[in-house]
C-alpha cells in the first residue's frame, strides 16, 4: 500500500500536477517551483510523480544539510586507502536517476548547490571534477523545488532557471476542504485504494514526447514574453518547450495557441518580478489581456492570430522532438542518447537495481595525481564576491585544501587520502605505516558573508515618536532592495511602554516585512534599556558559529523614561552591555528642538558607534537617505563585526 494519498486524488492543484507532468514530458524544462503555505500538498504530489514514472523510479529528497560532495559525490576514500585507485562515491543526484528530485524549503538552500541543480536538471548529466579525477555520470530526473515566500524568496537569477512555478494555496472552499478530508480518511482507511486514474495518467506520461512549435507559435511565444515584461530570453523558451510538452501530452503532432495560452501563467508569473517591492506574480486580468492581445480573443489557431512577418518567418524553432522521462529514447545532450542508448529516465532502475550506483558511472582510469593546493587559497585570505575563505571552516561550499595547521581545522578527507597514497605510491606498504602528519590537508571553503542589520527604533508617543518610526518603517524596507539580491537578513525591535518587542524577526522576506511594519503603532513611555537588552539578546545569537555577521541601528533620543527606579542608569548599563558583544553600531539621532540634552551622542560614546542626527539625513530623501546612511557606514566593507 502506497504510504501517500496517489497524484490523481489530490483535490484542487490542477496547475501545479500539470506543471510537474510536463517537466515529466520535457526535462529541459529545468524543474519545478511550487511556492506556498506549509500543508497544501506540495509533498505529496511530488511523491505521487514519482509513481507514475517507470516502475522502479526513485524519488529522492535532498536535506538543506547536504554538503555539494553528498549531493554530486565524491571520491571513495576507503578505497583510495585500500588500493591507490581513483573509484567514484555517488551522491544524490545519482541517487535521483530516473524519477524524482525534491528539495524542501529550496529558497534556504545554499546559491551554489540550486545552481547545481538547476544545471544538471537542464543536461541530464552530472560531471564532477576534483582532487585529481574526472566522473560524469547520467542524472536525468524531475526536479522538483517547494518554498514558502514568507521564509525568504530565491535570488532572481536562480528563480528565472525553473521552467515552471505554481502558487499552492490550501483552498478556501469549505466544500472543496471537506473533499480534501474526505479522500485522505478514505484513504487511510483503505486497505488498497484505487490506483486506477493513477493508471490512466501513468499510461498517458509514458506515451508522451514533446512536439515541436510552428514558426507562428514561436513568434507568439516571444511576443508574450515581451508583453509582460519578462526579462532574458528563458521565458520564451520555456513558453515554447512548455507548449510542445503539453501538445505531446494532448496526443497532438503540433503545438498550437491554446497550448501556448494554457502554460504561459505556469511560466511567466515568476518570471516578472523585477524588484523585491513589486508584488510576485501576474494578475491573471493582467495575462489575460496579454494572452489576447498577442493570440487574440479565445483560443485560436496561432496562424490565425498571429501575423508573421516574412523576416519572422526565416527563424528555426526548437522543433526537434525530445522524448522525455521513461522514454526508451531519451536523448543525451551529448547526443549519446538515443533509441539504443539505453539512457533513458527509468531504465537502469529495475527491480533489484540500486539507484545510488549506477552501473554507467564512467571514472578516469590511471595513475593517482596530487592534485596542487590552489595556490590563491591560504588561510583567512578573503575571497572575491560576496564569500569570505576560511580554512578548516564547517560551512561554506569545499573550494580547495591546504595543509593542516592547526587542530581546529576540519580534516579534509579526501585531500587527505590523496596525499597520503601519493607520498606511498611506487613501493609496498608495511602493516605499521600510517598517515604522516605531512599527509593531513585542512578543507578551504568559502561561505557568503551575510549580514544581520537589527534596527531598533524607539515607537513611545509624541509625534516625533511617529516621525522615528516612518524613517525606520522607510529605511528597513530599503535595506531589504539589497537583502533580495544577497543572502542578508533585516531585523526590528520596537520600544515603547514597559517593554521591547521583536517585531520583525530576522527576515528576507518583503512581504512579511510590508505585514509586519504596517502593524506598529506608538504610544507610551520609553524603555530604552529594554529596547537595547532585546538587540543584545539578537545579537548573540547571530554570533553563533554559523551566523550572519550582525550590525546595529539605534533610533532613538536617548531619553529613557520606564525601567525601574532609574531608567537612565538601567539604559547606561544595558549600552555597556552591547557594546561587549563588539557589534557595529549606528545611533541615529531623533532628538529635535532648540534645548538639547545630547543623550544619544552619549549612548554612542558607550556604544563606540558611528553618530548621525536624523533631521540631517532626513533632508535629501527621507528613509531611503536614511538607509544609504546605514550601507555607507554600517555596512561598507571592511567594517568590524
Amino acid at each position: 500500500m502506497s504510504a501517500h494519498l496517489p497524484f490523481s486524488s489530490v483535490v484542487g492543484q490542477d496547475d501545479a500536477k500539470l506543471a510537474l507532468l510536463l517537466a515529466a514530458v520535457e526535462p529541459r524544462l529545468g524543474g519545478v517551483l511550487l511556492r506556498g503555505d506549509k500543508g497544501s500538498a506540495k509533498t505529496t504530489l511530488a511523491r505521487g510523480l514519482a509513481d507514475l514514472l517507470p516502475a522502479g523510479a526513485p524519488f529522492v529528497e535532498l536535506p538543506l544539510g547536504a554538503s555539494e560532495d553528498r549531493v554530486v559525490g565524491a571520491l571513495d576514500v576507503a578505497a583510495l586507502l585500500d588500493s591507490r585507485a581513483h573509484a567514484f562515491r555517488p551522491g544524490l543526484l545519482a541517487a535521483a536517476h530516473g524519477g524524482v528530485l525534491y528539495v524542501d524549503e529550496v529558497n534556504l538552500l545554499a546559491d551554489h548547490l540550486v545552481d547545481v541543480l538547476l544545471d544538471v536538471a537542464v543536461s541530464g548529466v552530472n560531471r564532477v571534477e576534483r582532487d585529481g579525477f574526472s566522473e560524469t555520470h547520467p542524472a536525468r530526473f524531475v526536479l522538483v523545488g517547494s518554498m514558502n515566500p514568507e521564509e525568504g524568496e530565491l535570488r532572481p537569477q536562480l528563480l528565472d532557471r525553473f521552467g515552471l512555478a505554481v502558487e499552492v494555496r490550501a483552498p478556501q472552499d469549505p466544500a472543496l476542504r471537506a473533499e480534501i478530508v474526505r479522500r485522505q480518511l478514505a484513504f487511510d482507511a483503505a486497505g488498497s485504494p484505487d490506483l486506477s486514474p493513477d493508471e490512466q495518467v501513468r499510461r498517458s506520461l509514458t506515451s508522451a514526447r514533446p512536439v515541436p512549435c510552428d514558426d507562428a507559435v514561436l513568434v507568439a511565444a516571444a511576443r508574450l514574453a515581451v508583453a509582460v515584461g519578462a526579462q532574458g530570453l528563458r521565458a520564451d523558451l520555456a513558453l515554447c518547450r512548455a507548449a510542445g510538452a503539453l501538445a505531446g501530452l494532448d496526443g497532438e503532432r503540433c503545438a498550437g495557441a491554446g497550448h501556448l495560452r494554457r502554460v504561459a501563467p505556469l511560466v511567466l508569473g515568476h518570471r516578472r518580478r523585477r524588484d523585491p517591492f513589486e508584488a510576485p506574480g501576474i494578475a491573471s486580468d493582467e495575462l489575460a489581456s496579454a494572452l489576447d492581445q498577442v493570440l487574440g480573443d479565445g483560443v485560436l489557431g496561432a496562424e490565425e492570430a498571429v501575423d508573421v512577418s516574412p523576416t519572422e518567418q526565416g527563424a528555426q524553432p526548437d522543433t526537434a522532438p525530445q522524448p522525455g522521462p521513461g522514454l526508451p529514447d531519451d536523448p543525451r545532450p551529448d547526443g549519446s542518447g538515443g533509441p539504443d542508448g539505453h539512457d533513458a529516465l527509468g531504465d537502469q532502475h529495475g527491480p533489484g537495481h540500486d539507484p545510488v550506483d549506477p552501473p554507467d558511472v564512467q571514472v578516469d582510469a590511471g595513475h593517482l595525481a596530487l592534485p596542487r593546493p590552489p595556490s590563491a587559497v591560504a588561510r583567512g585570505q578573503g575571497a572575491a564576491g560576496n564569500g569570505t575563505t576560511v580554512a578548516g571552516g564547517a560551512r561554506g561550499r569545499r573550494i580547495g585544501h591546504v595543509p593542516l595547521s592547526d587542530p581546529r581545522q576540519r580534516v579534509d578527507a579526501v585531500a587527505t587520502a590523496v596525499s597520503y597514497a601519493t607520498r606511498t605510491a611506487g613501493g609496498e606498504r608495511g602493516p605499521g605505516e600510517r598517515l604522516a602528519k605531512e599527509d593531513l590537508q585542512a578543507t578551504v571553503t568559502a561561505e557568503p558573508q551575510a549580514t544581520l542589520v537589527i534596527v531598533a527604533v524607539d515607537t513611545s508617543g509624541s509625534i516625533a515618536g511617529r516621525r522615528r518610526l516612518e524613517a525606520a518603517r522607510a529605511a528597513v524596507m530599503s535595506l531589504l532592495a539589497d537583502v533580495y539580491r544577497r543572502r542578508d537578513r533585516v531585523a526590528m525591535v520596537a520600544f515603547r511602554g514597559e517593554s521591547a518587542e521583536v517585531v520583525l524577526r530576522p527576515t528576507g522576506s518583503v512581504e512579511v516585512a510590508r505585514a509586519r511594519l504596517a502593524e506598529l503603532h506608538t504610544g507610551g513611555r520609553t524603555p530604552l534599556a529594554a529596547g537595547l537588552a532585546q538587540v543584545t539578546s539578537l545579537v548573540r545569537a547571530a554570533q553563533r558559529p554559523g551566523g550572519p555577521r550582525p550590525a546595529v541601528v539605534l533610533v532613538t533620543d536617548g531619553r529613557a523614561t520606564a525601567g525601574g527606579a532609574d531608567p537612565l542608569a538601567a539604559a547606561d548599563a544595558a549600552a555597556a552591555e552591547l557594546a561587549t558583544t563588539g557589534v557595529a553600531c549606528l545611533v541615529v539621532d531623533a532628538e529635535t528642538g532648540p534645548a538639547r540634552l545630547g543623550l544619544a551622542r552619549s549612548l554612542a560614546a558607550t556604544l563606540s558607534a558611528d553618530y548621525v542626527l536624523l533631521e540631517d539625513v532626513e533632508r535629501p530623501a527621507g528613509g531611503a537617505a536614511l538607509a544609504d546612511t546605514i550601507r555607507a557606514r554600517v555596512l561598507a566593507p571592511g567594517a568590524e563585526a
